[in-house]
């Protein structure tokens, strides 16, 4: 499994699509050969992991979920054992991490049941720590700032952190955040599975999304990395009318 690596200032983020739902998991270090943060290990995730964590020398001690869903944390509980790594999850979205199938709709229950044979059983890791609005993680010499953005779960969370970068085309970017699947390339997440609430999504994206700067790089849970200035001019979803 192959995997892009950024430099970003101060911090190295490897990351990689994994699983059926392609979901972007992020591995954060300061550098190659340091301790590292795991953010959203879905399904099919593991491999990856272990690739990018030999490749490039690291030791995971934590691993930070943006929420509950399973397509971001099928892996957490392996992973997190495998590297005796600390589990972070917005309290609202904890209980997914032993039943992450109380979340999803009957489609994805039947995709599970396919590709599993049925048989996957899910346990809380041996470390969980909670984490709410406001939050101030400090890992691996990496800051995360935890903004809670409930909408496509009541736990949803975004992770913003001050990094320079370069927008894909030029243009300096002075921060970052990872926004899950509250914030995509050209849309939003959805809102219809179990736990979501479109009302809840909108008040997210006025109140924690449309106040990050147009210098802002955001590394989205599916898809391509894009900025806010492009999001605010082109997204659809968060243009007035809309919100």
């Amino acid at each position: 499994m192959g995997h892009a690596v950024a430099s970003l200032g101060d911090v190295f983020i490897a990351s990689f699509p994994a699983g059926p739902w392609q979901t972007n998991c992020y591995v954060v270090a300061t550098e190659p050969g340091a301790e590292c943060v795991i953010l959203d290990p879905g399904m099919g995730a593991a491999d990856g992991v272990r690739e990018v964590v030999t490749e490039h020398r690291l030791k995971p001690v934590a691993v930070v979920l943006t929420h509950g869903h399973l397509d971001h944390m099928f892996s957490v509980a392996p992973l997190c054992g495998g590297y005796d790594a600390t589990c972070w999850v917005h309290p609202d979205d904890r209980a997914l991490l032993a039943d992450p199938l109380r979340a999803m709709g009957p489609e994805t229950h039947q995709l599970l049941a396919q590709l599993t044979g049925g048989t996957t059983t899910f346990a809380e890791p041996d470390d969980v720590r909670e984490l709410t609005d406001g939050a101030v993680l400090e890992i691996a010499g990496v800051r995360l700032d935890a903004l809670h953005t409930p909408g496509h779960t009541r736990g949803s969370v975004m992770y913003r952190s001050d990094y320079p970068s370069t927008a894909p085309g030029g243009g300096e970017l002075d921060q970052l955040v990872f926004s899950g699947d509250v914030l995509f390339a050209g849309s939003i997440g959805r809102t219809d599975l179990p736990g979501g609430d479109h009302a809840a999504m909108l008040r997210s994206l006025r109140s924690k999304v449309l106040p990050l700067s147009d210098t802002t790089a955001v590394l989205p849970g599916h898809g391509p990395q894009t900025t806010m200035a492009r999001e605010r001019a082109t997204n659809p979803y968060l243009q007035p009318g809309q919100l």
